[in-house]
This record gives structure tokens, C-alpha cells and sequence, in this order.
């Protein structure tokens, strides 16, 4: 039995016709700043981001992750207009096991219900199970969080459980996290359905 190749998870430019997803630099802390310093985009965070320098503290971790090969973290781009409008990122990578999440995704919120969010996650997941040769990506997202969960759901995800108080956010308070994944012989039919929605 031949081992599978292990996942090489790189800085990578990802375009589509909505966003073009950039490898984050600390460079990007303006602008992110500019976008992404709204309350409710961080109410069901771990920890609460309201400064430019909470933002750079969040850049900064971000690239420590993936100077560690645990994280690669991605700034989203507006295509037409060539603005940032928010972050996600490839997170938990475990490339001995072709494993990755997908999550610390924020949108401004003018971006929200706009296409770009899907179209973010169908260039994230083509290039992870179609480029990386991953067979599981994971998505999690807190039980409270229902805009979230839906979102995850309608791209066809499977929910496989929930983490009781799994996570402390930065004020104390307790996390009960929902689990989903999709799998690479579920992801044809994924695909198809994200290709669909970004119509």
C-alpha cells in the first residue's frame, strides 16, 4: 500500500471573479483596521478586536501560526474595487493527516450576504482538496453564532457534533463549539453546490 503525500501548505494568491484572497502580511493592519473594527463582527469571538493595535496583535499571531506551519492566513480583497474587506484562513493544519479548517473568517459588514463569503470558501476549498490533496476540511463555529452555522450548512457541510465548553473567550465566558466537516469524496457534489450559489 502506497502512503499518500503529505499536504504542502503554502503562501498562495487565490482569485476569483468576487474576492482575490492575499497571503496576510503585516502591511495589511490598516486597512484590515479600516474594515474590521465593528462590534458585532467580534461579539462571538474568542477575544474582541476594537483598535488598530488589537488588529496588529491579531496580524501578528496570525503570522506567528504560520511561521509555526499551523496557520496560513489570508486578507480578502474586493475585486472591482481593489479594497480589503476582510481575513479568513486555513487553521489546525495537520499535514501528515491531509487535514485542515477553515475558519477566522470576518466580513465588513457592507460585504456580508454579498457572494464574497462563498466565493472565499469555494477558492479555499478547491485549492485544498483540488491543489493540497487534502482529504478533510473542518469548519467549526460557536453553537450561539446561528448566522454562521447556516452559512456552513448551505454550502454542504456535515455537522458531527458539538464540544461542550471547548473554548474560553478572553472575557471568561465559556464556548460550546459545533463541528462540520467536508470530506474529499463528498466535495464533487460540494462543489457543484458552491459553484451554484455563486451564480
Amino acid at each position: 500500500m502506497t502512503s499518500l503525500p503529505v499536504m504542502n501548505v503554502q503562501p498562495v494568491v487565490l482569485c476569483g471573479q468576487i474576492v482575490r484572497l492575499e497571503p496576510m502580511t503585516i502591511d495589511h493592519v490598516p486597512a484590515l483596521a479600516r474594515v474590521g473594527l465593528e462590534p458585532e463582527l467580534w461579539r462571538l469571538q474568542p477575544r474582541p478586536i476594537a483598535t488598530e493595535d488589537e488588529m496588529r496583535e491579531y496580524v501578528l499571531k496570525a503570522l506567528e501560526g504560520e511561521r509555526r506551519g499551523t496557520i496560513l492566513p489570508f486578507t480578502t480583497v474586493d475585486q472591482a474595487s481593489n479594497q480589503v474587506i476582510g481575513s479568513t484562513s486555513y487553521l489546525d493544519i495537520a499535514p501528515e493527516h491531509r487535514r485542515l479548517e477553515i475558519g477566522a473568517t470576518w466580513l465588513t459588514s457592507a460585504y456580508q450576504r454579498t457572494g464574497a463569503n462563498t466565493e472565499a470558501k469555494l477558492l479555499l476549498l478547491t485549492h485544498a482538496f483540488e491543489t493540497l490533496g487534502a482529504i478533510r476540511v473542518v469548519f467549526k463555529t460557536e453553537v450561539l453564532n446561528e448566522r454562521s452555522r447556516r452559512a456552513i450548512e448551505r454550502i454542504g457541510a456535515t455537522q458531527e457534533g458539538i464540544f461542550r465548553k471547548h473554548l474560553t473567550a478572553s472575557s471568561g465566558r465559556t464556548r460550546d463549539m459545533v463541528y462540520y466537516a467536508i470530506l474529499d469524496d463528498e466535495w464533487t457534489a460540494v462543489k457543484a453546490r458552491l459553484a451554484g450559489l455563486c451564480r
